[in-house]
């Protein structure tokens, strides 16, 4: 069976087009409604017309009380239609954009990344403005539609009355829209190229405000200020031209309808002056003339929506379309929880190689930072297994033959800037709700005092990012959460960085009394946790050097102790 992944590339065209047909329904329903609107809006000034002409001859009070009920009908008609066909056109339109937004951010947040040249600012921006904007086209098509049913219903109108007339609407129609063909394509570009820019604004907004904290620590932030508003500017430079293109379409537009409409209007006052039309076909004439102006404007602003949705169609086809940086195995580790890394090479890691047996606590004492981040990178599947060299084992299995979402159940690698989520202390902690050792997390992390400090207790409001959190108390919820997992193996990146030396040694010593059992891995350079583990693992220039207890290092190894002591 055809995976997801291995389907062949969505285009922009397929998308519209599979919006189309999942909504081909809806879309009947709606174009049916909408183009009774139409026809009785188009109904309203021949009926004035009919109502003239029909008064005039008999001039009788039964006539005009018909005449009124007629009338009455129409707008009763054109009233319901337009409320209903509106409704089941945008109930399908939200609930297709809310489709494409699901499929996209699914498709952000995989657990194998998709291989595509977007930050996860336009990534967001694709999943939300452009989904909407594709989804709009659930919208244009009946309206097109309709717009066309009155265009036809007043030409048949005028032409009953005179040909001419009735030609000079349908050669009007498509001299404005064959002006306006072309000048749609040009939207289409510049609209494309606005998104972009737009959403590289927002990726780099997003970027910043991720790294605020480290940019006022340095200084940096008037600097990322300028290089954000750099972008800004394109982006609203762009917006500009798109701005003018549109205006120029419009006026186009409303310059073309109003040609026609006065068109019509004359050419019926020169045909009732020389008799070749009653007063009520020109009042008909009039009315539609003045009526026909907003079909005509709904109508020839349709390939605007129609290009601008497809650029959007395209922008999403970027993410749906793109292959996965790696083709995760189908297997799940066997049971057991050790860990081996066999003479894997990659970045600052030159063919290491140590393992960890089930239940035991290591720590990794790299002395080098890059190391240290391509470890945990490549524990973490954030490397593909094809870009390194060597292999790593979970479970006594390759790491290629496993599914990223077993691994990750199997074995938790928690970064050392674990983000915190806008929600409470126990949503951070449990995600999911379903851990059972939450209480056992919150006191090994020495996250007691944040718990007790507030009356709410582990429903403490925490805001985005953790802003009213202290650096430290954003590292040991982090931690929580991690422990709070359970996970059979679990690989720490400097847990402790951020608090005192105290709690540092409070928070090693019941990380080893909580993980007793469970196979844990620690990269770190924290005196405590490394006095903690069962034996410490120096990774020096990208290889294991030494192998020993945190003491017995201590003891032997002079480089050892100058990079761990503090």
């Amino acid at each position: 069976m055809t995976t997801p992944d291995k389907q062949r590339p969505r285009p922009g065209s397929d998308i519209l087009r599979t919006a189309l047909r999942r909504n081909v329904g809806a879309m009947a329903w709606g174009t049916l409604l909408m183009g009774l609107y139409q026809a009785g809006e188009t109904a309203f000034p021949i009926a004035l017309g009919l109502i003239v002409e029909h008064t005039m001859r008999e001039r009788s009070l039964g006539s005009l009380v018909l005449s009124i009920a007629a009338l009455a009908v129409i707008i009763t008609t054109v009233s319901l239609s337009w409320r209903f066909g509106m409704r089941v056109l945008q109930k399908a339109n939200t609930s297709e954009a809310h489709r494409w937004r699901v499929r996209v951010a699914a498709c952000g947040l995989q657990p194998v990344a998709r291989d595509v040249d977007l930050k996860s600012g336009e990534v967001l921006t694709i999943a939300t403005e452009d989904a909407d904007q594709t989804a709009d086209i659930i919208e244009v098509v009946p309206l097109l539609v309709s717009s066309l049913v009155a265009v036809v219903i007043a030409a048949l109108a005028l032409g009953l009355a005179d040909v001419r007339l009735g030609l000079l609407v349908i050669v009007g129609t498509v001299a404005i829209l064959s002006v306006l063909s072309v000048m749609s394509k040009r939207i289409g570009s510049s609209t494309r190229e606005q998104q972009a820019r737009v959403a590289r604004a927002g990726a780099k907004v997003a970027d910043l405000i991720i790294g605020l904290r480290p940019l006022h620590g340095f200084g940096g932030n008037h600097a990322a200020f300028r290089s954000y508003r750099k972008v800004s500017t394109e982006a609203k430079h762009q917006a500009i031209t798109v701005a003018k293109v549109n205006g120029a379409y419009a006026g186009t537009a409303l310059a073309l309808n109003a040609v026609l409409a006065a068109a019509v209007t004359l050419t019926a006052g020169g045909l009732a002056f020389d008799g070749r039309i009653s007063i009520g076909e020109l009042v008909m004439a009039v009315g539609l003339a003045q009526f026909i102006m907003e079909p005509l404007k709904l109508f020839s602003e349709m390939p605007k929506y129609v290009m601008m949705a497809r650029a959007s169609a395209e922008r999403m086809a970027l993410v749906l379309a793109a292959p996965p940086v790696t083709t995760p195995g189908p297997d799940r580790p066997s049971p057991g929880a050790d860990l081996e890394v066999d003479c894997v090479r990659y970045g600052a890691l030159r063919k290491v190689r140590f393992r960890v047996a089930a239940g035991e606590f290591v720590a990794v004492a790299a002395y080098q930072v890059r190391a240290a981040t391509d470890l945990a990178s490549i524990l973490a599947v954030n490397v593909p297994p094809d870009a390194y060299e060597g292999t790593v084992r979970v479970g006594g299995r390759d790491l290629a033959d496993l599914s990223v979402e077993a691994v990750r159940e199997h074995m938790l690698v928690n970064p050392y800037d674990g983000e915190i989520f806008a929600g409470t202390l126990r949503s951070n902690i449990d995600p999911s709700g379903t851990s059972r050792t939450v209480p056992e997390a919150v006191e090994a992390s020495m996250l007691t005092d944040v718990v007790a400090l507030h009356p709410e207790g582990l429903d403490y409001a925490v805001r985005d990012r953790g802003a009213n959190l202290s650096g430290g108390q954003r590292q040991r919820l982090s931690l929580a959460r991690a422990l709070a997992a359970d996970t059979d193996v679990l690989v720490l990146r400097d847990p402790t960085t951020a608090v005192d030396a105290v709690t540092e040694q409070l928070v090693a010593r019941n990380l080893a009394k909580l993980r007793r059992g469970r196979t844990t891995v620690v990269i770190t350079s924290s005196p405590a946790l490394l006095d903690a583990a069962d034996r410490v693992l120096v990774l020096d220039e990208g290889v294991i050097t030494a192998e020993d207890t945190h003491r017995n290092l201590l003891a032997a190894d002079v480089d050892y102790c100058l990079a761990v002591a503090r």
